[in-house]
């Protein structure tokens, strides 16, 4: 069963556009949405929760259209975490716990307190007193503990310690033992999502360059370094992007593609994507 089925998702902008987004996203994975500032990352969250209008395409969340009255109920199954936790500067975790055993018709106020246990929040400060870690373990703590299926997170590590970073990518890939819970993780942090993602899409200038598994890409990539003129006798078709400078060459490749008589070496995801990133027309 796919949590998400995407198909030709567009958003136009007088100086961006969505372009034609469209991927199938199995329910009991998580799935690294990676690209640059500006290349259309919150506008396809916004769009996935038909938060704002779109221009083209069709969009399924849990088995529901995201346009139909159902849908309404659906959000009750979805757990949203945006780059800034937005709740309200004097309220404390306490009322806050109180607020959403209104708001959400599944609220689990024994989840929520085990939560602020384990991220170790105090329940009587106020909001804004907290730093950025405790208010994303506090926005984290409320969507998780109104027995969500979806996580969607935008930037919900971003600015974090690594150890802070650490324990939250821990408590996703705990959800995801649930078979039937999905995360999509939006990151500009590419280690923290070849750590725990099973999927990796990578938007770039409102275009979906890639949706794969990440163990595939990993497989079928790999780093050769020569000369210019050794790099360019490679097969054009094996040759996903390259660099060169004065000491040199390298480029990512595709590893059944190349001669044995080159010898690879191993990369890693965020090569992938810096590679790519330099190549807009690349296509796989």
């Amino acid at each position: 069963m796919n949590a998400i089925q995407c198909r030709g998702l567009t958003k136009a902008y007088k100086d961006f556009t969505l372009d034609n987004i469209t991927f199938d996203l199995p329910a009991g994975t998580i799935l690294g949405l990676v690209g640059e500032n500006g290349a259309g990352k919150s506008t396809t969250l916004k769009l996935l929760m038909d938060a704002i209008p779109r221009d083209g395409g069709q969009v399924t969340i849990l088995g529901t259209d995201n346009q139909s009255p159902d849908f309404h109920r659906t959000k009750e199954d979805i757990g949203v975490v945006l780059d800034e936790a937005c709740f309200p500067e004097v309220i404390t975790p306490k009322e806050l716990g109180k607020l959403m055993g209104y708001a959400y018709q599944n609220w689990d106020q024994a989840q929520y307190e085990a939560y602020l246990d384990r991220f170790r929040l105090p329940r009587d400060k106020k909001f804004k007193e907290f730093s950025k870690g405790m208010k994303m373990k506090l926005a984290i703590s409320v969507a998780l503990s109104h027995k969500a299926k979806l996580l969607l997170l935008d930037e919900a590590t971003s600015g974090l310690d690594p150890m802070v970073r650490d324990e939250i990518l821990d408590v996703f890939n705990e959800f995801t033992r649930e078979e039937d819970n999905t995360v999509i993780l939006s990151s500009h942090i590419v280690s923290d999502l070849e750590k725990i993602c099973d999927y990796i899409a990578f938007l770039h200038q409102g275009r979906l360059v890639l949706f794969e598994e990440k163990d595939r890409l990993l497989e079928e990539y790999a780093i050769v370094k020569g000369t210019a003129e050794q790099l360019d006798a490679l097969d054009p078709a094996a040759v996903a992007g390259k660099k060169v400078n004065a000491y040199g060459a390298q480029a990512l490749v595709r590893r059944s593609l190349i001669p044995a008589t080159f010898t690879t070496e191993h990369t890693n995801l965020e090569d992938i994507i810096l590679f790519l990133a330099q190549d807009s027309s690349t296509s796989l």
